[in-house]
């Protein structure tokens, strides 16, 4: 048997990127384990931007001729179209989504695709894809963060002076405000999207140039890039550049802080949606039923959303876990620093949304807060205040003095407020009747008047200040 022409194995093309070192290609697993393609194509728009840049660059310092950089912007826009239109050939055997665009590029314009790889390397190619994507997804997130503010803020300016528990160890503890309770997470929200933008600042730096790692000896002209590419600056140390991805890990431990926010909400949207507490009503479009129990209503929206943190701070551990024992500079590990960036980006973006149609869509139940907030002795600590400023007890010995009182309703099987004059003074024979004013739930609110406390008025505050924050 005779043996028959054979076309260049899939092998071959993948060693004509790699250069003449390699005589043989990869085993079939080494090829599967080495390829990224399948993950690294959400870069493409950031790796044909980057390349753009480049060779407009290359051209401006003599590198290039202008007909060959002209040559190549023009080809990168049509891979740009092909694969935005779902007609490019994606291919495993090319490893990534670099070697992919610049192997269709030469297809496309032909020999001047072989210049554009001068003067840089995968390394700090990939190490600009990925940062350029990043710093989009800390814009993506601080708006997604802004959206959630302003559904926070309806809430509260609706029921700013509506009454409900405050709780510790999820035990009533002193009466608060509905609009109160709702400006809570608007500040957690505003820290979280200060993280982002905190985050993005510092990564705002342009490694292009960094070529693999010791720079070039062509005199690029870095300042350009960076400045193409919307960076304040290039990265100032080529080993840095190619080598770590604290942009990244910044932005998974942001995602996880704002991820824990969302899940704190979404357990108190689960406990106040259910039959015992019945504090807010969620709409049809955020539940679902029970295959059985035809009466369920289950607040599933809010319990997925609760477990979007666990995937975005295993993310957050798994690259943590890729980057801490990498000596410098690049090691091929790195290649998984995307998978669980992309995945906690997608859900962050995901929880976010959610979240935001729930916060808008609930209705809170301001009859049940109401009853609850008057119950489980929650002016217990007026009632102490009062003992001081009025008595002029020490706090310790008011604390005293209202716990008795509270063993005495309890025992009688009532609310403080229910108890009458002669049994407080039973208790401490120094209690008049004006007492009583500070023990309804309306009043204990209203008198919460410190900077950052529960009145009304102070909560109006804090909504025009946040509004007029975010016009």
């Amino acid at each position: 048997m005779t043996d028959q022409p054979q076309s260049p194995s899939i092998a071959a093309q993948a060693n004509a990127m790699w250069g003449g070192r390699f005589a043989d290609g990869p085993d079939a697993i080494m090829q599967a384990i080495n390829a990224s393609i399948g993950f690294d194509r959400r870069l493409y728009a950031q790796d044909i931007r980057g390349s753009r840049a480049h060779a407009a660059m290359l051209a401006a310092t003599g590198i290039l001729s202008n007909k060959d950089a002209e040559a190549i912007g023009e080809g990168l826009l049509t891979v740009l179209s092909e694969i935005e239109t779902g007609g490019f050939p994606f291919r495993v055997e090319l490893e990534d989504i670099h070697m992919n665009v610049e192997a269709r590029l030469k297809e496309v314009i032909g020999e001047p695709a072989g210049r554009l790889h001068t003067a840089r390397s995968r390394n700090d190619q990939v190490a600009v894809d990925f940062r350029l994507w990043v710093r989009d997804q800390c814009d993506a997130a601080a708006q997604g963060i802004e959206a959630l503010m302003r559904a926070f803020l309806a809430q509260a300016e609706a029921g700013a002076d509506w009454v409900m528990p405050g709780f510790t160890h999820l035990q009533t503890a002193q009466p608060v405000t509905w609009g109160h309770h709702m400006m809570a997470y608007v500040e957690m929200l505003a820290r979280d999207r200060g993280r982002f933008l905190d985050a993005r600042a510092r990564m705002n730096e342009c490694p292009l140039g960094a070529a693999a790692l010791a720079g070039t000896s062509f005199p690029i002209d870095r300042h350009m890039t960076a400045e193409a590419l919307g960076f304040d600056r290039p990265t100032a140390n080529s080993l840095d550049s190619v080598s770590d991805r604290d942009f990244a890990l910044e932005f998974l431990s942001a995602a996880s802080i704002c991820a824990m926010h969302l899940s704190r909400f979404a357990e108190e949207l689960v406990i106040w949606s259910s039959a015992q507490f019945r504090f807010v009503r969620l709409s049809d479009k955020w539940t679902t039923g029970s295959s059985i129990m035809p009466q369920k209503k289950n607040p599933d929206a809010a319990e997925l959303l609760r477990a979007k943190l666990g995937r975005i701070l295993g993310a957050t551990v798994a690259l943590f876990t890729v980057m801490k024992g990498l000596a410098l500079t690049y090691s091929k590990d790195m290649q998984e620093d995307k998978e669980q960036v992309f995945d906690a980006a997608d859900n962050l973006m995901l929880g976010l949304a959610a979240m935001t149609g729930m916060v808008a869509d609930m209705t809170a139940n301001r009859a049940v807060l109401a009853e609850a907030a008057a119950s489980g002795f929650s002016t217990a600590t007026d009632l102490a205040d009062w003992l001081v400023r009025e008595l002029g007890l020490p706090f310790r010995e008011a604390h005293h003095v209202t716990g008795t009182l509270v063993a005495l309703a309890e025992g009688k099987g009532c609310d403080l407020p229910d108890l009458t004059l002669s049994d407080m003074q039973g208790v401490h024979a120094g209690i008049r009747a004006d007492v009583f004013d500070v023990l309804g739930v309306e009043n204990s609110v209203r008198s919460r008047r410190s900077y950052g406390g529960t009145a009304p008025d102070r909560v109006r505050e804090q909504i025009a200040r946040w509004k007029a924050a975010l016009a």
